[in-house]
Formats: structure tokens, C-alpha cells, sequence
């Protein structure tokens, strides 16, 4: 499930890094300080107090575990979808998420147990690093190398062109299954406590919302192009919910709470993250340009003049 989309990280792109700056800053800014820590603030506020006579202690815990391995996750593959649509800069959007997925690589543990301790949520600290050597350090490396084969020896064109759109459909197939799964094994659980969906879903949602304004926000007081922008606040906004789904599994079992609220974040993250994409072509024109106006929803130009030190 995790493979496909690590398959296609170019790490060549990361000598790129140095150009532009400002945006790949506004992507580890958001990503690593800001949206674990709003997400963590959010989902205790409205899981452990808000919603405290509807949803028990123990259950409240359980999805606050889910909510944080959420949080921490950013995303990694549904962000080519969100630069597309955007007409983001699809060059930028590569260095983003593999600069990313580097930092994926050290941060994901240590922030996910800091948070989990905040909130008085035991769970071993073997199991958690185990969780990112499995999800996260294998299926990146097996990417990457198989990745590196590929190109020697069949090319990019049979890379891009053959070999990555077959892998499309096994991601969406496993995670189908791994929700189908998740739902037999929670089904008294849904049954018993149908409006706990609900619940769970509005701290998502405003997280979402917030996480994104703030980055949208900054992009543009920091004069980024609509380009840049575009995939850094969409990038900040949603979750790479397969590793969050397959972590809470790992580190709380099918039938726990945890995997309840990852669930749920999948559910509603593709709705809400299209609302978000209208809402950033809406807005593309309040935005600095690139010269060739490639970057722009109405191919617009606001600005034909060199814009020093534009991102």
C-alpha cells in the first residue's frame, strides 16, 4: 500500500533544495512545528473536553492516539494530485515531498511519542520505531532502489510510462481492504456509537481548515508564487493516511479507537482537500505569477517583470 508512492520519490530532486528556499522552509515549518502541535491542541480540546459527555475516557485517549498519527504524517502521495490540480510547480511539488519523507524518516517517532506522552498516552517505545522501520525506512528504501534499477536499466519512459501507472491501483486496492478490514472489525463499535464518527470528524475538518489558512496565509504575506504556494499549504493541510491507518493498527490493533479515528480521516480528508483546491484556484489571481503564467488556473499573468527572490 505504502510502495507505490515511495516508488516515486526522485531523490535526485534534493539537489534542488537550494533553489527557491522560501517554499520548502513554509513546507517543513508547517508540516514538522506547526500542524502536529494544532492538531494535538484541536483534537484534545474537542475529543477530551468539548465532547467529554459523549464520547468515554478510555475511547477519548483512543481517538487522540489516531488524531496524532494523523497529524504527524504529511502527505506524500495525494500531494501530486493537489499540485495538478492547482497547477502547481510539479518540479517544486518532487523536491517538497521528498525533502519531506527525509525528515519522515527521524521526526515521525519522536514527534508521534512526545505527543502521545502530552496526552497520557502509554504505548512502548520499541513499537512505535518498529512502526516506522516498517512503514516508512523499508518501503522507502525498496522504492528507492528498485527506483535506481529501473531507470538503468529500462528508463524513465518505461518508468513513467509502464511501470508507475500499473502501480497505481494496488495503493487504492490496499487501502480499500485495509478499510473494509477495519470496518468488519469495528463494526459493533460504529453500531454502538454512530455519532462518535461525527465527533471525530469535526476536529479533523477545522484542523484542516486552520493548518491550511495558516500556510495559504504565509505564502502569500512572504510574496510566494501562486505555484509554490498552492502545494505547500495543500501539502500542510492533508495526512499521508496510510501510514497513519497502518501505525494505529500496529500500535493500538483493528479494533481500537485509534484505528477508528484514522478511518475517519480518511474518509473526510478528499472532500474537504477539494473544497480547499477550489478555494486556492479561486484566490490564484491575489497571487504573484511565474512569468509564463504556466503556474495559473486562468493562465494569468500579474506580474511580467522579474520578481527578485520570489519562491
Amino acid at each position: 500500500m505504502i510502495y507505490p508512492m515511495m516508488v516515486r520519490i526522485d531523490f535526485s530532486s534534493v539537489l534542488d533544495v537550494g533553489k527557491r528556499p522560501r517554499g520548502l522552509a513554509l513546507t517543513l515549518i508547517i508540516n514538522w512545528l506547526v500542524k502536529p502541535l494544532t492538531m494535538f491542541a484541536i483534537a484534545w480540546f474537542f475529543l477530551k473536553i468539548v465532547f467529554a459527555s459523549w464520547i468515554s475516557p478510555d475511547l477519548g485517549e483512543q481517538y487522540l492516539a489516531g488524531a496524532i498519527l494523523l497529524g504527524a504524517a504529511p502527505c506524500t502521495a495525494m500531494v501530486f494530485v493537489w499540485s495538478y490540480l492547482t497547477r502547481g510547480n510539479a518540479a517544486y511539488t518532487l523536491v517538497q515531498v521528498t525533502v519531506n519523507d527525509l525528515v519522515l524518516l527521524v521526526a515521525y517517532a519522536p514527534i508521534v511519542i512526545f505527543l502521545l506522552n502530552i496526552g497520557d498516552i502509554t504505548v512502548p517505545y520499541d513499537t512505535v520505531f518498529l512502526s516506522v522501520i516498517l512503514y516508512v525506512v523499508i518501503p522507502l528504501a525498496v522504492g528507492y532502489l528498485s527506483r535506481v534499477w529501473i531507470l538503468r536499466n529500462k528508463g524513465t519512459d518505461w518508468l513513467e510510462g509502464s511501470f508507475l501507472p500499473k502501480l497505481g491501483p494496488i495503493t487504492i486496492i490496499g487501502l480499500l481492504l485495509t478499510l473494509i478490514l477495519l470496518f468488519s472489525f469495528q463494526g459493533e463499535t460504529i453500531l454502538d456509537n454512530p455519532i462518535h464518527i461525527g465527533l471525530i470528524a469535526i476536529p479533523l475538518i477545522i484542523q484542516t481548515v486552520i493548518v491550511f489558512g495558516i500556510a495559504y496565509s504565509v505564502a502569500k504575506l512572504w510574496g510566494l508564487s501562486h505555484d509554490i504556494a498552492a502545494p505547500a499549504a495543500l501539502i500542510g493541510a492533508s495526512n499521508f493516511f496510510e501510514l497513519a491507518v497502518a501505525a494505529a493498527i500496529s500500535l493500538f490493533g483493528l479494533e481500537s479507537g485509534a484505528a477508528m479515528a484514522t478511518v475517519v480521516g480518511v474518509l473526510v480528508e478528499v472532500p474537504v482537500m477539494l473544497l480547499l483546491v477550489k478555494v486556492v484556484n479561486a484566490t490564484s489571481t491575489s497571487f504573484v505569477h511565474n512569468q509564463d503564467g504556466s503556474c495559473c488556473p486562468a493562465n494569468t499573468i500579474l506580474k511580467e517583470d522579474k520578481v527578485e527572490g520570489v519562491a
